[in-house]
């Protein structure tokens, strides 16, 4: 539940997803998930998880899982819960192979795995057309705006996790 998990979370819910399942490790950012709208956010540690997983999609599986973290602990723990037809998207980068278990499953339910660098430039436009029309607010994943001279501190802070930043914008 960094910056992109933050986001994704608010752009899940304007598309009309539901249920949207936040997953992370940390409290703080399970709280901000909750803040943020998530239906669901689930400690991907907690031994029940794919139980509670299945039971908040009716048990039939994720239609689609989102990488943003570049884990691949967090890829394999998304390809057991996906449901018929569904989908990983790899946002986050790993530079690590992407390994499936076993094909069997995978080609019977029809499963895909897909990559998304979401830069393009249309892609900041949608955004800023969303943000302009106040469908989209993403003040919530800013953590400070700290002047340029200030850079070097910023990034110590992002470095060391200091007052847990998701995203530190630094001003001219």
């Amino acid at each position: 539940m960094g910056g992109l998990g933050a986001h994704a979370v608010q752009l899940l819910r304007l598309v009309g997803a539901a249920p949207v399942i936040a997953v992370e490790p940390l409290a703080v950012a399970r709280d901000r998930a909750a803040v943020l709208g998530a239906d669901a956010v689930l400690d991907p540690a907690d031994a029940a998880f794919r139980e509670t997983v299945l039971e908040l999609t009716g048990g039939r599986g994720l239609d689609v899982a989102f990488d943003f973290a570049g884990v691949t602990a967090v890829r394999e723990q998304a390809l057991t819960v996906l449901g018929r037809r569904g989908r990983l998207v790899l946002a986050g980068i790993a530079n690590k192979p992407v390994t499936i278990a076993s094909d069997s499953p995978f080609t019977y339910f029809q499963q895909a795995v897909l990559g998304h660098y979401g830069s393009e430039g249309e892609h900041v436009e949608q955004l800023v057309s969303l943000a302009r029309q106040r469908r989209l607010d993403l003040s919530a994943s800013i953590s400070d705006v700290l002047p340029l001279a200030d850079a070097e501190e910023a990034v110590r802070r992002v470095q060391t996790k200091q007052g847990d930043p998701i995203r530190l914008i630094l001003r001219p």
